[in-house]
C-alpha cells in the first residue's frame, strides 16, 4: 500500500507552547504551503498543501476539474519547490479562461473550489451495477485503515482518503483538505492507469456533496466516511447510483444509496466494535 510517512520532516515540525497548567510543552503540528498549479503556460490555482506528492496533486486536481480529458497525452510535470510551483504539460493545446471566471467555493475545509462546469458531465456518468461489498471487506478496510501510522496521530489537523480494492487498502493519502487527498488519489490513477470500476472510496470527512461528485466523476461506485452525511450529498448520490456509507465505526454503518450492492456476508455480532477512546477520537477521525 502507497501510505503517509508520518515520520517525514517535511510533512511536520515540533512547535514549543505551554498546556493548561502553564507547563512548556512541545507538539508536532503539519506543515501548510502553496502550491500554484499550471497547466502548460495557464495558471490555474494555488492550493494550500502539506506539499507531499505534488505531481499527483496537480494531475487528479485538472482530472477532477474537467481539465484533463481520458485521451490527453501528459507529456511532462515539472515541480520547483523553492518557486512552489508544479507545471503539467500535456500535447494539447489548452485554454480554459473563461472556465475559471466562475468558481464555486465548496464546503470543504481549507476552501474548497469547483469551477462552474464540473457537474456538466455528472448526469451522464454510469457507475457499474455490478459491483459489490461484503460487509466482510467492509470491516477489515475500517479496522487496516483506522490501525494505519498517519500523520493525524502524528500532528492532527488532517484528512486522510484511501482507495480500496476488496478488502485491502491501495493508496492511502493525507492532506490538510480531504479534496486534495482526493485529488492526490486520482493522480495516482491517471498516471498509473488503474480502472474504477471495482473500487471502494474510503474518507475520513463528511460526505458532502464535493465529495460525491468528484468520487462519481472519478468512476468509483462505492463511498465509505467514518463521519456523517449531508442531504445534497445523499441527494446527488442517490441520483448517481453511488453506493454511499456512513459512521462506519467497529461494527456499524449507516446505507443511505446504493444498498443493492451490499452483501451481508458477516454477522455484526462476530465484529469488535471500536473502543471507547477510538470512537471518540480514532486513529483517522475527521478534524
Amino acid at each position: 500500500m502507497l501510505k503517509p510517512d508520518p515520520l517525514d520532516p517535511k510533512l511536520s515540525t515540533s512547535v514549543s507552547g505551554i498546556d493548561q497548567n502553564g507547563k512548556p510543552v512541545e507538539t508536532k503540528v503539519v506543515t501548510e504551503k502553496p502550491l500554484t498549479l499550471f497547466l502548460n503556460s495557464q495558471e490555474v490555482v494555488t492550493m494550500m498543501t502539506i506539499g507531499d506528492h505534488p505531481d499527483l496533486l496537480a494531475v487528479g486536481y485538472l482530472k477532477n476539474q474537467n481539465m484533463l480529458a481520458d485521451d490527453d497525452v501528459i507529456t511532462g510535470i515539472d515541480y520547483d519547490d523553492d518557486l512552489e510551483v508544479v507545471i503539467v504539460r500535456t500535447e494539447r493545446e489548452t485554454n480554459f479562461e473563461e472556465k475559471l471566471k466562475k468558481k464555486v467555493r465548496t464546503s470543504g475545509c481549507a476552501q474548497g473550489t469547483v469551477f462552474g462546469d464540473v457537474m456538466d458531465g455528472f448526469e451522464s456518468v454510469a457507475l457499474p451495477e455490478k459491483a459489490s461489498l461484503k460487509t466482510s471487506w467492509l470491516y477489515a478496510l475500517t479496522k487496516a485503515i483506522n490501525t494505519t501510522p498517519s500523520l493525524y496521530l502524528e500532528a492532527g489537523a488532517i484528512h486522510g482518503c484511501v482507495l480500496c480494492h476488496e478488502d485491502k487498502p491501495l493508496v492511502y493519502m493525507e492532506d490538510v483538505g480531504r479534496h486534495n487527498a482526493v485529488d492526490k488519489i486520482a493522480g495516482w490513477m491517471v498516471l498509473n492507469d488503474i480502472p474504477a470500476h471495482d473500487k471502494i472510496f474510503y474518507t475520513t470527512g463528511r460526505l458532502t456533496s464535493e465529495m460525491v461528485i468528484k468520487t462519481v466523476m472519478m468512476g468509483i461506485p462505492i463511498l465509505v466516511s467514518r463521519s456523517g452525511f449531508t442531504a445534497w450529498g445523499v441527494d446527488l448520490a442517490r441520483k448517481a447510483g453511488l453506493t454511499l456509507i456512513g459512521r462506519a465505526k467497529g461494527k456499524r454503518f449507516i446505507a443511505l444509496s446504493g444498498v443493492d450492492r451490499i452483501e451481508f456476508d458477516m454477522d455484526p455480532g462476530h465484529v469488535e466494535d471500536e473502543p471507547e477512546k477510538s470512537k471518540r477520537k480514532g486513529s483517522l477521525a475527521a478534524e
